[in-house]
């Protein structure tokens, strides 16, 4: 009953989320914002709904440490695993914008989170700096999509005309779906850690993490499979500044309590999660695309990831050595794979 509940939990989480980014698509179109702007701050946010309301309702219930860890899993099975698998149906293009402000920002707010929580805790005033860094960004991006609201995003989201009432309707089937969902996975949730004898955070960074980010993973494949190549990373990059800024700043100023970053939270996987955001940016400026064997990469480093996290949570014998293997051989080979990657694209453009 209780991996019944997670499932359907999950189940709720994307058809609210889906829901709800329709209804605010539209309201917001029927109101005369560009759709440029709707596709930058409605569409991109909607995806992360469900990290929201998990995190959300984590905080509120008194699970700190499972809000912290929906975030953080997030963000790292949004980048390794979502687009490592694009990558691998199909070579991803970078524009140049993500290449020059949207990665850039993805990397300093994961800065910002790693150095706020970096005592073990996140209290209302570290919330309040992430949430006032989102509402910061969102009207950075609202000027910049104005500015070019030329432009547009070509979603059907946007383009199919709904009366109002309609809309009304969908945001509020949306949230009430959405709420529903992320109470009965938070509940499952805990109950599945107990059962296991593990911790909230590994529940939170590998069963909840993956769940909630399951929008991500349908927009990003969708996306590649249709051509639309760069909306899959954009929506990842999107999702994950939201993440940080949003999730965890709304998460820390509804909980009664600091949020929780535990010694592995705090020392292993907050800075894993700026890891690979800092290893987007060289990958990404090579060619601006991300190919097959960068996305093989990818998906080699999530699975390397969990691998550890899981031997270290059960306590396994190789532990130690499996430690030793990612610090003196994983880690250099993959700092040498960005090296020779590099070089091989500067010598291509001095030729060009």
């Amino acid at each position: 009953m209780v991996w019944l509940m997670l499932a359907a939990g999950l189940l709720l989480l994307i058809v609210g989320a889906d829901l709800l980014v329709r209804g605010a698509a539209r309201l917001a179109a029927s109101l005369g914002v560009p759709a440029l702007v709707i596709g930058l701050t409605v569409v991109a946010f909607g995806t992360s709904a469900p990290e929201l309301a998990v995190s959300v309702k984590s905080a509120w219930a008194g699970q700190t440490e499972l809000a912290i860890a929906n975030v953080v899993g997030s963000n790292i099975f949004n980048v390794l695993f979502i687009l490592g698998l694009a990558a691998v149906i199909s070579p991803l293009v970078v524009s140049q914008q993500l290449i020059r402000q949207d990665v850039p920002i993805m990397i300093g707010v994961s800065v910002l989170a790693v150095i706020l929580a970096w005592n073990g805790t996140l209290g209302r005033l570290e919330a309040g700096v992430l949430f006032a860094g989102l509402l910061g960004y969102t009207g950075f991006l609202f000027v910049q999509g104005r500015r070019q609201s030329d432009g547009g995003t070509g979603d059907e989201v946007v383009q199919t005309p709904a009366p109002v009432w309609q809309n009304l309707l969908l945001v509020s089937g949306g949230l009430l779906l959405l709420v529903t969902g992320a109470r009965w996975l938070v509940q499952s949730a805990v109950q599945l850690a107990a059962g296991f004898g593990v911790s909230e955070a590994v529940i939170g960074l590998t069963i909840v993490a993956a769940g909630t980010s399951l929008p991500e993973v349908m927009t990003s494949v969708m996306a590649t499979l249709r051509g639309q190549r760069d909306i899959a990373i954009g929506n990842v990059v999107g999702s994950n500044v939201f993440n940080i800024l949003c999730v965890l700043g709304l998460s820390g100023l509804v909980s009664p309590a600091p949020l929780q970053a535990g010694p592995q939270l705090a020392s292993l996987d907050m800075p894993v999660m700026l890891g690979v955001a800092l290893l987007c940016l060289p990958l990404f400026f090579t060619g601006a695309r991300l190919n097959r064997a960068e996305g093989g990469l990818f998906l080699a480093l999530y699975v390397t990831y969990v691998w550890y996290m899981v031997a270290l949570t059960l306590g396994s014998d190789y532990v130690s050595w499996l430690r030793a293997g990612i610090l003196f051989g994983l880690i250099p080979l993959v700092v040498l794979f960005v090296a020779v990657t590099l070089g091989r694209d500067l010598r291509l453009r001095r030729r060009s």
